[in-house]
């Protein structure tokens, strides 16, 4: 005769319907008062018991036990949907797009509590071979946030995701400049556009995409102050973003910028341009105060600037290097705004503070194809004061 179970051990019974071994565990009352029933099934009688007891035990150490048919895909579904609240649409588009197409797809079906650290190792490796190192270390990234806050829930008792490293993937699209040369061509190039002003600034000022698209003229003195002292120039202030906060990327992005004198007459010949653009729109042009606008007055996307300006690259004729259009975006002003100026021997601190990075680490690792050694700049010096006391 079976010997009856103690209290506090559960219950076993076999399902006839089933054909299986149900194992049932009472694990006190919820807030409302209603029973909080665990169940685990085996083919066997040992095997439905070894799963009990794995309940019990998970349940006297302060566990909570997780439920049993959570997947991958629910874990990352519920995080797309309820972890990124307060996100810009931009990010959560990306999000949506790297779960979407390669998180899901490979391994939404597994049970989150079998997800092992093989399998995203696996995932990670094979993933290597089609995406750059930035793009893994994305989508680990995606993985990983929704599996903690599944843990977090008590939906899976570890992430393995944090065990796991990211793989060196695919080289990633270099970041290029334009020569001084190639500078020229755009800018005489871009007269014609209807972003002159917009390309004379970006690449003069080194602005971000996001911060001269919501660039008001309030924001802009174009006769400064040159009886103060000391003296203001001409300059914009980069106060603003179009980032979802309205703030831009980081503090000391929030710099003001004098303006050079080609970029004063760009920006006053933009403000004629706009004057005409009104008085064409008439009643549909809103006022909405903004340097770069449409033809109705409203704020450029990033796809509208993108586009004309790899119009304009089109147009630049006669250089040695020809310049291809579409493996260029906008950023690439920026890019060639370091480039120049490091050419010209301008310290990397200067460049710095000027293209708003938080410090010389972000400009050296971002721009480090555009900056001039400075190791080598330095022992060139050292070269030339060594000589000439060597020959004194």
């Amino acid at each position: 005769m079976t010997k009856r179970r103690s209290r506090g051990d559960g219950g076993l019974h076999w399902d006839a319907n089933r054909q299986r071994w149900i194992a049932t565990a009472s694990l006190g009352f919820d807030p409302s008062g209603k029973r909080i029933v665990k169940r685990a099934s085996g083919k066997t009688k040992s095997a439905a018991k070894g799963k009990l007891k794995e309940v019990l035990r998970d349940h006297e150490d302060g566990l909570a036990i997780a439920p049993t048919g959570v997947t991958v895909k629910d874990a990352v579904t519920d995080w797309l949907a309820y972890g990124l609240a307060g996100r810009d649409s931009g990010t959560l588009s990306t999000y949506t797009s790297l779960c979407n197409n390669h998180v899901i797809p490979s391994l939404g079906a597994r049970k989150l509590r079998d997800l092992s650290a093989d399998d995203v190792d696996k995932w990670l490796e094979k993933k290597a071979q089609v995406l750059s190192t930035s793009s893994l270390t994305m989508i680990r990234a995606c993985l990983n946030r929704s599996v903690k806050r599944a843990m977090a829930r008590d939906k899976v008792k570890r992430n393995v995701v944090e065990l796991c490293e990211v793989p060196t993937g695919q080289p990633g699209r270099p970041s290029k400049s334009l020569s001084l040369a190639q500078a020229e061509g755009v800018l005489v190039a871009a007269e014609d556009s209807p972003l002159y002003a917009y390309i004379v600034v970006s690449l003069l000022t080194g602005g971000r995409t996001e911060e001269l698209r919501p660039l008001k003229w309030k924001h802009v003195d174009l006769k400064g102050a040159p009886d103060a002292e000391p003296a203001v120039p001409p300059h914009i202030a980069v106060w603003r973003s179009v980032r979802r906060t309205g703030d831009t990327k980081t503090r000391k992005s929030r710099r003001t910028l004098a303006l050079p004198g080609r970029a004063i007459d760009a920006l006053k010949v933009q403000r004629r341009r706009q004057r005409r653009q009104r008085l064409a729109a008439g009643d549909k042009w809103q006022d909405n105060g903004l340097v770069f606008t449409t033809g109705v007055g409203t704020q450029l996307d990033a796809t509208a600037v993108r586009r004309e300006f790899r119009r304009v690259l089109g147009r630049v004729k006669g250089l040695e290097i020809e310049i291809k259009p579409y493996e260029w975006t906008t950023r690439e002003t920026r890019t060639s705004f370091v480039s120049l100026l490091s050419d010209a021997g301008v310290p990397l601190e200067e460049i710095s503070r000027l293209v708003g990075h938080s410090n010389t680490t972000t400009t050296e690792t971002v721009y480090r194809k555009q900056i001039r050694p400075v190791i080598q700049t330095g022992a060139t010096a050292m070269n030339g004061i060594f000589e000439s006391e060597a020959g004194a």
